[in-house]
């Protein structure tokens, strides 16, 4: 039995960011080979007060992204849908910008992330403790959610690779699960990111027992790879869909013109099974 293609790889960058490479046609073309639908380019966002200003593309670039973007879907045209979207940092004060920026084109994904790894974001907010900056950083992905700004919440355990001897889930699960809470009250859906088995901590961003709470609460999961090489597109998905399956969710979540479309996590392992 033939099984359509129906999911997208949601996370993934652009050479316009400083830290990637390839073009979107390249991450379309990887997709198309893994059997996914599509692709949404989530690059770094421009930012207007010079935050991590090193990672991410500058203001100007804005245009550039938008047009590349469009090129790679003409050129995938019927055969992979290529859509843009951003990951845009967050952090208490950038809120307005953040407004205008996202109402500049016609954006399909919206990642908000706390890179708790970042100079700026290191020098504003540590103090010294490793568990007050682990308790901040969930304080933060709360507040994201309660901004409005953002369809998913991206890698959101990433803090426990700033300092791997010092992460202690037990020690700030009830910070945890008070950001869950409220994550939860805002429907933002979250991400279970692959890229985290090659970080310090080798297990997908968030381990599984923040999985299983996600779960227990009704928080939606988007799956992304953080495709910042074309080959890592789709890299994991099996294992992720598992993951979820292990800790009760029966569907996975896409969002496209910024709308969520919930997948089945059955059928979504099957078209993706049927491309190997």
């Amino acid at each position: 039995m033939t099984v359509s293609p129906v999911l997208y790889e949601q996370h993934m960058h652009t050479p316009l960011c400083g830290h990637a490479q390839g073009e979107p046609e390249d991450y379309a073309r990887v997709a198309h080979e893994h059997g996914l639908k599509g692709i949404v380019v989530t690059c770094h966002n421009p930012i207007d007060d010079g935050w991590s200003a090193g990672v991410r593309m500058s203001i100007s670039d804005f245009d550039n992204y938008t047009v590349m973007v469009e090129a790679a879907r003409l050129e995938w045209e019927g055969r992979v849908d290529v859509r843009l979207g951003l990951e845009s940092d967050y952090y208490p004060g950038c809120e307005p910008w953040l407004e205008k920026l996202h109402v500049m084109a016609p954006l399909h994904h919206v990642l908000g992330s706390v890179h708790p790894q970042v100079t700026d974001y290191q020098q504003r907010y540590y103090n010294g403790s490793i568990e007050d900056y682990q308790r901040l950083y969930f304080e933060h992905l709360a507040q994201a959610a309660e901004s409005g700004l953002f369809d998913t919440l991206a890698h959101p355990d990433l803090v426990k690779n700033s300092d791997p001897a010092g992460w202690d889930l037990d020690r700030v699960m009830d910070s945890v699960c008070a950001s869950l809470d409220r994550i939860a009250a805002t429907r933002t859906a979250m991400e279970l990111n692959t890229s985290g088995l090659h970080k310090l901590v080798p297990e997908m961003n968030p381990g599984p027992r923040i999985l299983a709470e996600m779960q227990q609460r009704g928080i939606p999961v988007v799956i992304g790879a953080d495709a910042h090489v074309p080959n890592r597109v789709a890299a994991d998905f099996v294992d992720a869909l598992n993951e979820l399956s292990t800790v009760g969710y029966t569907e996975v979540t896409n969002f496209l013109d910024r709308q969520r479309i919930d997948i089945p996590i059955e059928t979504a392992r099957a078209s993706l099974s049927a491309a190997d």
